[in-house]
């Protein structure tokens, strides 16, 4: 089962930390050891496996779930709302690499040196051609490794043919996203109203999707949205201080 990093109230490396265990209703709490032999000693019916640990009241009042844990749906059932926005569509995208990109014929084109950014629209270019024109906002944020993964050098350079199509697409370094707090789960948010998180196994691919308009939820992928689009770098601009990325 995966750790899913929820949020934290760490200052300089500081360890409060709270993450959810993905497909389960339990939420894993990082903080100080309890070690104080007196606090110890008013624990109630320990058992040999427990261990305690310290947090602040504010992680738990700022970042504790307050709902059970929403149902998995597939990618298909969210399709629609890539057309039906009403005026922002905004993607956070933290991995390393995509299954969907790998397997795809571009990623070969890619390996044989073709410029893939120039290729032909597809249905992705042609809606977000159609929605822009409308006056709406298609933006995201990727994050990239020192130096980048071959995914993520592979997004660098098919990456302005989106922009092209109308996409705002801006790139941040990891060291930078971790410095901000920012969630290590890819999401789209649509119109500051609803979320969709992905979620994916051990080989990249997505098995599906949360779906959620929680306010805190919604709060807390604006707030990374916000920090996020504060502090990346325009695709162009990036590439070029990155040339291994080309």
């Amino acid at each position: 089962m995966t750790l899913r990093f929820i949020g934290t109230t760490s200052d300089g490396g500081d360890c409060p930390t709270l993450y959810e265990v993905e497909g389960t209703s339990d939420v894993l709490v990082q903080g100080e050891r309890v070690t104080n032999p007196e606090h110890l000693a008013r624990l109630r019916d320990v058992k040999e496996s427990e261990t305690f640990v310290i947090v602040p009241r504010s992680l738990l009042t700022r970042f504790a779930p307050r709902d059970e844990p929403r149902e998995m749906v597939p990618f298909a059932d969210v399709a629609h709302l890539f057309r039906e926005f009403k005026h922002t569509a905004w993607r956070l995208e933290t991995r390393r690499g995509y299954a969907s990109d790998r397997n795809g014929a571009k990623w070969q084109r890619w390996l044989e040196g073709q410029d893939i950014a120039a290729e032909p629209a597809d249905d992705w270019r042609r809606n977000v051609t159609e929605q822009t024109a409308a006056g709406k906002r298609f933006e995201r944020v990727r994050l990239v490794d020192d130096p980048p993964t071959d995914g993520q050098r592979f997004l660098l350079a098919s990456g302005l043919g989106n922009v092209a199509a109308g996409e705002d697409i801006r790139n941040l370094a990891r060291a930078d996203a971790q410095r901000l707090g920012l969630p290590d789960a890819d999401f789209w948010l649509f119109d500051s109203r609803t979320v969709v998180r992905f979620v994916f196994d051990e080989h990249d691919t997505t098995v599906g999707v949360i779906v959620s308009e929680d306010p805190a939820d919604v709060a807390a992928a604006c707030q990374a949205r916000d920090a996020a689009w504060h502090h990346a770098i325009p695709t162009a601009e990036f590439q070029r201080r990155v040339p291994s990325g080309m």
